[in-house]
């Protein structure tokens, strides 16, 4: 039993498959048990989201997921997609060894640029980490991913929206049917398993899941403890520490830190 299979916590399945005499892979999910976790993740941690933040979200969490379970196994990767005129920047991470993804809204110090940037990080086993950076317009994750793929991914895709939480990726392999790919509608993309000869690849699970805990923000906030412990806690006895990936809150005490930092100590002599 993998790890994934053996957690207790929730998962769902994307089925892909490849669609013959097209040479497209088809993958596609109705994302509603994912959005369930994403909205306990939401009450858990008291964080408010508006409605324009959260639709943003929602989409990009479906696209990159559908995204992650087209790559290999053994990648770790992470989109963020920076929109401009409003500000907002969309956090995606995930793990496709472990069907895991993420994802957070940032608001607040985002960077101002001439044009929106869509960027991915990813790693692949040992090797270094792979960045890439490409320009897109208007305000849809779709379409950003799209654009994505036509410049970095040397290969071309379309993501669809074919209910209001049900989203889908057709992605070109060598040889495919360029005038049929273009011309694909919602609707012919919900026909496809009966228009087409479409035959099942794999179902990979995916889950809700960041990987944050009380040790890895301890882990992080311990060089600025060492350097100042004024400035991280300013006079206050405790604090409270967001999560980069997924905005989850943690409560750090300064009696917690201390014994964190001769722990730290005793286990390096």
């Amino acid at each position: 039993m993998s790890e994934l299979e053996s957690t207790s916590e929730p998962v769902f399945s994307i089925v892909s498959s490849f669609v013959r005499g097209r040479n497209v892979l088809l993958a596609k999910a109705n994302f509603s048990d994912l959005y369930i976790d994403y909205y306990l993740h939401l009450k858990d941690n008291g964080i408010e989201m508006d409605a324009e933040s959260d639709q943003l979200l929602k989409t990009a969490l479906a696209a990159f997921a559908l995204h992650c379970v087209s790559r290999p196994r053994n990648e770790v990767l992470a989109w963020t997609i920076n929109f401009q005129k409003p500000l907002l920047n969309l956090f995606l991470g995930g793990d496709t060894e472990m069907g895991a993804v993420v994802g957070r809204v940032f608001t607040e110090n985002v960077k101002e640029a001439e044009e929106n940037i869509f960027y991915q990080e990813v790693v692949r086993g040992n090797k270094p980490m792979h960045r890439s950076v490409v320009p897109f317009e208007g305000r849809d994750p779709l379409s950003a991913a799209e654009m994505f793929y036509e410049r970095s991914e040397q290969r071309p895709a379309r993501f669809f929206r074919l209910e209001e939480e049900t989203f889908a990726i057709v992605s070109a392999h060598p040889d495919y049917d360029e005038d049929w790919f273009a011309a694909l509608s919602v609707e012919d993309v919900k026909a496809l398993d009966t228009t087409e000869e479409v035959n099942i690849l794999e179902t990979r699970r995916v889950k809700w899941s960041c990987g944050c805990n009380q040790q890895r923000i301890l882990q992080a906030l311990l060089p600025v403890w060492k350097q100042s412990q004024d400035e991280l806690f300013l006079g206050e006895e405790l604090i409270e520490v967001n999560c980069p990936r997924c905005s989850a809150k943690y409560r750090i005490s300064r009696e917690t830190m201390e014994a964190y930092d001769q722990d730290s100590k005793e286990s390096t002599d």
